[in-house]
């Protein structure tokens, strides 16, 4: 069973306001991710800390379990509330992420723990798919022993690098990456869809 985690935290310092229903093209950034991934797994579920925004989508709602704690708290939500063995990791601002590069990344999963893009030497944790059975673990010991970065676990766990010229023919655009945290990327992301 795959599961596919979209992190939507809530209102965002930078913006001023929730990123998840921050509208590009007339359309939630959410709801634009949603479509993307439409059809790629069997449980589709928001971490949110305000589900009553997010409550017209008819998905799962899952509460951050330490509200405001960081990306690797949220990874423990998701990891802990999702019914899939294999876990998706999305964040609700990106709105071009590529299909192909999900698919690869699912199709892929059985070959390690952690299946995550790579540039140069930085990951791309919240593009990524866990093995909950495996990772949970690690991020939990990650989080007790004091860590808050996102691939603290990663030397615990087997991971899986997706190389830069593997995602170049998987988003010849570049744009899977694409986050809009500020007015400015919103406006660059709105030149985009032109």
């Amino acid at each position: 069973m795959i599961t596919i985690a979209v992190q939507a935290g809530g209102k965002s310092s930078r913006m001023g306001e929730d990123k998840a229903l921050i509208h590009l093209g007339g359309i939630p950034l959410i709801e634009r991710v949603l479509t993307r991934i439409d059809g790629l797994a069997d449980e589709i579920l928001i971490t949110t800390n305000r589900p009553k925004t997010l409550a017209h989508l008819n998905l799962r709602m899952v509460g951050d379990e330490v509200p405001g704690a960081g990306a690797l708290h949220g990874l423990k939500t998701a990891l802990s509330a999702a019914r899939g063995e294999v876990v998706l990791i999305l964040s609700c601002d990106t709105p071009f992420v590529s299909r192909e590069l999900l698919e690869h990344l699912l199709d892929r999963a059985h070959e390690a723990d952690v299946i995550v893009p790579k540039h140069g030497d930085k990951y791309e944790p919240l593009q990524a798919v866990y093995n909950r059975a495996r990772c949970l673990p690690a991020v939990e010991a990650a989080l007790v022993s004091g860590e808050r970065r996102m691939v603290s676990f990663y030397p615990q766990v087997r991971v899986l690098p997706i190389e830069e010229h593997v995602l170049s023919k998987l988003d010849p655009s570049g744009l899977s990456f694409f986050n809009v945290n500020t007015a400015e990327d919103l406006e660059r992301a709105e030149q985009l869809l032109i």
